[in-house]
């Protein structure tokens, strides 16, 4: 059997335009197995947009990024059906990732989340479609986590349990982008302030 390789994601020479004006430019990431970056810096100033660039769902200006490894993304847009209950919902994902039922049961009960597989997503509280994104996260066994904002609407037990998440994610091979105004608390974090790229 062929070795995976190891995860990297490097950004090099990256700026970004929204309408006239430019919100960063000559920014770069470079990134390998077990490691993990914090976004850091205020509202609009671009972390959000690198986050997507970096996922590959918006272009850069100007600049390129390369990765290697599974992606897995999130961020405020839930990608569940908010009609179904949370439990189906899950399910859709759960077949397509081909994720194992006793992993799955293992990610739903580590988040809080059993109790909820009868609710309709549209009913959940922000805390817990946040948690709900985090269960399909772990899912896909994506190699490479995009996280803008994990922490919102989260109070301090679950942002410590996300933490432990992420944590446990780069302890194990993977590797972390966060992008967040809260503290995160992750051995070995560096951070990247967004102010030192601004435009």
């Amino acid at each position: 059997m062929q070795a995976v390789p190891a995860p990297s994601l490097t950004a090099t020479d990256l700026a970004c335009r929204r309408g006239d004006r430019v919100l960063f430019a000559r920014l770069g990431i470079t990134l390998g197995a077990g490691e993990a970056v914090q976004l850091v810096g205020a509202n609009g100033i671009g972390k959000s947009s690198l986050i997507r660039i970096l996922a590959g769902l918006a272009r850069p200006y100007a600049g390129s990024v390369d990765r290697v490894g599974s992606l897995g993304l999130v961020d405020e847009r839930l990608a569940l059906d908010p009609a179904a209950p949370l439990g189906q919902a899950l399910g859709f994902w759960a077949r397509i990732d081909a994720t194992d039922d006793a992993a799955q049961a293992e990610t739903l009960g580590q988040l809080g989340l059993l109790r909820l597989l009868d609710v309709p997503v549209r009913y959940l509280s922000t805390g817990q479609k946040k948690r709900a994104a985090l269960a399909r996260l772990i899912g896909q066994g994506a190699a490479i986590w995009l996280l803008d904002e994990p922490l919102n609407g989260l109070d301090s037990a679950a942002c410590a349990l996300v933490e432990r998440l992420a944590t446990a994610h780069c302890a194990g091979g993977g590797l972390c982008v966060i992008a967040s105004h809260q503290p995160f608390a992750i051995p070995g974090l560096r951070r990247l302030d967004m102010m030192d790229f601004a435009r």
